[in-house]
């Protein structure tokens, strides 16, 4: 099961004959529409506490909002190359705004299992991180998602990466990139300034069990990571806390999933786990102060999600996630930390989630879920109801 799963992505089942025949450009085009309802307690300075925070992390709006919604363009090129773009967008105080997630290409015929991808992309850090939003199995990205990356990790840069000619399934990954995304900044090192080495091995046991296990490490010179925790930068004026200086996060993520005899359209059973350790080191300055105000920084964090996604009869699914974060930052001012966001308060931010979802088909599916988050030092109920609608076409997702 796990080898027909794995090998399903949009690279791989992007048919070329049609190009060969029609020598025309024709990409497939989607379009993801996200919407939902939200009702919680107000968060506009929403934080958490030993994390430096970019500005986009937040619970998002109450009442009606769109959410993520995203147009997809993929073809492949010619016989040696595929392309894909996908933009986001967002409405914030300005109106809609238009983010570009991904805009690569990638080889088709290198062989021996080798491939190359160069441009825009997700990291393939963790398991979760190179999967878009509407995928996700639940609203919103485990806080270790966004207290370490901003909610998902990219940049611009190249991938190596290369399957292993075996009956076990290794993938081995490594990256280049310019790190003038958040969590790095100031694409340091004349715009070469992250690397990233990953791992991932998979199986199967028996007809109804596969499983994946995956290793990460991802490192970073950073010459100014702006961000906060507190709300600042928010005005015109404001004092921005800056990061210059070395990180690197390391992590393990696993994925166990269980389906009757490989059918799993009429049930199944998913078990996901990730944890991810940051070690930082340099210095926090408040730009924008009165004074010059400045702290040298070591930093420790740490954190984890497990989840579990049970498809209890075709197309009904109900599923529960457990976040917790843990922090051990050390500085000479730590009131510049603290504003800053890096000051833990003694605070051990955790969350509960659960989910009920619908999916009519593959194209369709909605969401009604409940968080109950004590991540920023006070307790807040969440309930939020989504809907998450693909048009056009869309290619399959992988393991």
């Amino acid at each position: 099961m796990f080898s027909k799963i794995i090998f399903a992505s949009a690279v791989l089942a992007a048919p070329l004959s049609a190009l060969a025949q029609n020598q025309t450009f024709n990409p497939d085009i989607s379009l993801i529409l996200d919407g939902r309802y939200s009702a919680y307690l107000d968060s506009d300075d929403y934080e958490l506490p030993g994390f430096m925070l970019d500005g986009e992390v937040g619970v998002g709006e109450q009442g009606f909002s769109l959410g993520h919604t995203e147009l997809l363009m993929s073809a492949n090129i010619d016989d040696m190359y595929f392309g894909k773009m996908t933009a986001a967008l967002h409405s914030g105080d300005e109106g809609t705004e238009v983010e570009l997630e991904e805009a690569y290409i990638e080889t088709l015929s290198l062989g021996k299992g080798a491939t190359v991808k160069a441009g825009r992309f997700f990291s393939s850090i963790g398991y979760l991180n190179p999967q878009h939003p509407h995928s996700w199995d639940f609203v919103d990205a485990p806080l270790v998602y966004q207290g370490m990356f901003g909610g998902t990790l990219m940049d611009d840069g190249v991938q190596l990466r290369w399957v292993a000619p075996t009956d076990l399934f290794v993938q081995l990954s490594a990256e280049l990139g310019r790190g003038g995304h958040f969590p790095a900044g100031g694409a340091a090192n004349e715009g070469s300034g992250t690397q990233g080495l990953f791992v991932e091995l998979g199986g199967d046991l028996g007809a109804s069990h596969s499983w994946q296990l995956g290793f990460s490490h991802w490192q970073a010179d950073i010459a100014e990571r702006s961000g906060g925790g507190h709300g600042h930068g928010d005005e015109e004026g404001a004092e921005v806390p800056v990061f210059s200086g070395d990180s690197r996060v390391s992590g393990v993520d696993m994925v166990w999933k269980w389906a009757p005899k490989g059918n799993s359209r009429e049930t199944n059973l998913t078990f996901q786990f990730e944890y991810f350790q940051r070690d930082e080191q340099g210095l926090v300055e408040l730009q924008g102060a009165e004074t010059p105000e400045i702290s040298d920084y070591q930093g420790k964090q740490q954190g984890w999600y497990s989840q579990l996604v049970y498809q209890f009869m075709p197309q009904w699914r109900v599923g529960a996630r457990y976040d917790r974060l843990a922090t051990n930052n050390r500085g000479a001012d730590m009131e510049v930390l603290a504003e800053a966001g890096l000051d833990g308060e003694g605070h051990t931010p955790q969350r509960y989630s659960v989910m009920v979802d619908y999916d009519r088909s593959e194209f369709s599916r909605l969401r009604l879920q409940f968080n109950r988050d004590e991540s920023s030092g006070r307790r807040d109920d969440y309930l939020i109801l989504q809907y998450v609608m693909s048009l056009g076409s869309h290619g399959a997702h992988s393991f």
